[in-house]
């Protein structure tokens, strides 16, 4: 097994429920005895520069040549979403609200050489996903919240060969209660998270592990448009096989202010402390956790948002996250990155949206070897022009690299290497209908 190919499965796990997204259009919808159903389905073709994520070792010595392969992709997604009507009989709070989701994304990949002909037609694959989100009395002084997600995530490593492939399944649940005294100006949630994940290859199921969370947040508005929040959780991460990763107990508290600095400008900064707490000997995190946001809103906001950004304002954003994750190279990875991003709604038919990111990924000394330094650049591109109001045209584009020359041995004592460098760009033109 290639350590730099591992090193992709744990930047991927990472992102599974959090992958950087925008706002796109979505119709009115059809209106079902209250629970307004949105059906579509999306179209995509592209080529993809390094499906694999290979760095072409030609020429270095101690090092394995493994030439990168380029594909041309066509994708294929119908989705069905579904959520409770906006307008409740009488005016009166709802006294629940749901949201659900089901995708499925068949993937076909069409090789430029002919040499890796059979190689590139294996990854052909169906890919899920499915969510489900119950919020009883919303509105009300006292609540309760219901989550469930399931994803199944096909990530190949940079070998061809599928029986090599990071394949999983991650099934995510949980539940809170909430308080909201004072007509909402304060907001409390106590909650419960747990995550399963499921490796499908037998050659990773040692990776297979349980996640469990108690978990709690609040927010107090002491002005009109800014509040203070705190954020903190302690976990539970198990390997339910026989394997060389370690349990661990995770520990997270933030604390900081969400608010509007004028009618155009927005500050989220949290800063808090995180540690890692693995059983046996290994390093440990134990340091600073941190997330600054500025957004500009290129229109006047004049309310604070408790939760997500608001959809359809245009905005420019400049932020900083840090904080450590586990990992399946070593113990964890600390990531400090730096982004900007943009969001723009022109005319009401044209929806741009790009963020640039920067990282510096630092994994610790572990059993695979000496620590690992490494830094990534992503960019991630959005156009999509609304034909009618239930047909849109997309144009997508995203690039990765890891840069500078990172070395790892295969194996300790072995004298050979992986050179985890590598640089992908994807780029696909497709037609989504929706309503």
């Amino acid at each position: 097994m290639k350590a730099r190919a591992l090193t992709a499965a744990v930047f991927a796990a990472t992102t599974l429920f959090s992958a950087v997204t925008y706002a796109q259009a979505e119709g009115q919808g059809v209106n079902a005895g209250g629970i307004v159903l949105h059906p579509g389905i999306a179209g995509e073709f592209g080529y993809d520069s390094n499906y694999f994520q290979r760095s072409d070792d030609e020429g270095t010595p101690t090092v394995q040549d493994e030439p990168v392969i380029d594909v041309l992709r066509f994708r294929l997604t119908p989705s069905l979403s579904l959520e409770t009507a906006a307008e409740q009989p009488g005016g009166a709070p709802p006294k629940a609200t749901i949201s659900a989701s089901l995708s499925a994304s068949y993937n076909e990949f069409i090789p430029l050489d002919s040499a890796t002909s059979d190689e590139v037609r294996d990854q052909r694959h169906v890919s899920a996903a499915a969510g489900f989100n119950l919020d009883v009395l919303p509105k009300g002084e006292y609540g309760v919240d219901f989550l469930a997600n399931f994803v199944r995530l096909i990530e190949p490593s940079n070998s061809p060969d599928t029986s090599n492939a990071f394949d999983r399944d991650t099934l995510r649940f949980g539940a809170g209660f909430n308080w909201r005294p004072g007509g909402g100006l304060f907001n409390w949630r106590l909650g419960y998270e747990g995550r399963v994940t499921f490796f499908e290859k037998n050659a990773f199921e040692a990776f297979n592990n349980v996640e469990h969370y108690a978990k709690t947040r609040g927010r107090w508005r002491f002005l009109p448009r800014t509040a203070l929040m705190f954020d903190a959780e302690y976990g539970f991460i198990n390997y339910t096989n026989a394997s060389t990763q370690a349990d661990s107990n995770p520990v997270r508290a933030k604390v900081g202010l969400n608010g509007l600095i004028t009618y155009h400008m927005a500050l989220l900064a949290m800063v808090g402390w995180g540690a890692s707490f693995y059983e046996g000997a290994g390093p440990e995190y134990d340091s600073l956790l941190a997330q600054v946001e500025l957004k500009w809103f290129l229109q006047p906001k004049p309310t604070l948002e408790s939760t997500s950004a608001p959809v359809g304002l245009s905005s420019v954003a400049v932020g900083f996250t840090r904080d450590f994750i586990n990992s399946y190279l070593a113990n964890y990875f600390t990531r400090n990155r730096a982004y900007l991003g943009l969001d723009y709604l022109i005319a009401g038919r044209v929806v741009v949206g790009a963020d640039v990111g920067y990282s510096r990924i630092d994994h610790p000394a572990s059993f695979r070897g000496p620590g690992l330094e490494e830094d990534r650049v992503d960019v991630l591109g959005l156009i999509e022009y609304l034909v009618t109001q239930s047909v849109a045209l997309t144009l997508t584009g995203r690039y990765d690299a890891s840069l500078g020359e990172n070395l790892i041995e295969t194996a300790p004592g072995s004298g050979a290497f992986d050179n985890i460098e590598y640089q992908r760009f994807q780029i696909f033109l497709g037609a989504r209908w929706f309503l």
